[in-house]
């Protein structure tokens, strides 16, 4: 009996020791770099398939507008902190490139839904494009051999990237930034993300100025 409970309380040492480390590799899911990204993507790829199957008029339009704000916050955050820190550690220009203007093409898309409504003839058709240029531009971030496969097996740390990535993200957002949010990370409140990108291409430019001038 004696070596039966030595050994049920063995296994429970152990059941709890698994606990611990399943915490710990949460606690690291959260604040690692890709599955911050990843997870955005889900949440945009669910918010498409409703709008595929809704009727109201009035839904659509809220979800085109949960849709736009997100694309726009999930690309601005890429673009300012991830693909940098990625181009740096891996040199790979292509997939930097490529990740870029496809950027470019979806904000242009996006413009022109927040510009327009379900009342517009076209409206449906620009969130349904939308929503399959995001499905390859997921596709080739997520892919074996892709951005998130090369990330890994370089030296970027990860996690550091995840925190910037959350409390940019949290910024843009409107929302309030997390207590464990690195101190290093840009304090720059905005009025809306459409004044984020547009303030983020003027600071290029006065850094360009800058830099000519010295």
């Amino acid at each position: 009996m004696a070596r039966s409970k030595r050994n049920g309380s063995s296994r429970s040492r152990s059941s709890k020791g698994r606990g611990r480390n399943g915490a710990t590799r949460s606690r690291t899911q959260k604040s690692d770099a890709i599955s911050l990204l990843k997870s955005d993507h889900r949440e945009v790829e669910g918010w498409f398939a409703q709008f595929e199957k809704t009727n109201s008029d009035s839904k659509k339009q809220e979800l085109a507008q949960k849709i736009c704000a997100a694309l726009t916050a999930h690309a601005t955050i890429e673009e300012e902190i991830f693909y940098p820190a990625f181009l740096e550690a891996t040199g790979d220009e292509d997939i930097h490139h490529e990740a870029e203007i496809e950027h470019d093409g979806a904000k242009k898309l996006i413009a022109e839904i927040e510009g327009s409504g379900p009342d517009d003839d076209y409206f449906d058709a620009r969130v349904t494009v939308l929503s399959e240029m995001i499905k390859h531009h997921v596709k080739e971030e997520e892919q074996r051999g892709g951005m998130f496969t090369k990330a890994r097996s370089s030296d970027m740390d990860l996690e550091a990237l995840g925190e910037q990535l959350q409390q940019r993200k949290a910024e843009l957002m409107g929302e309030e930034p997390s207590a464990g949010a690195s101190r290093g990370a840009r304090a720059r409140p905005r009025g809306s993300l459409a004044r984020a990108l547009a303030a983020r291409g003027n600071g290029r430019g006065r850094q360009d100025a800058s830099t000519r001038r010295s």
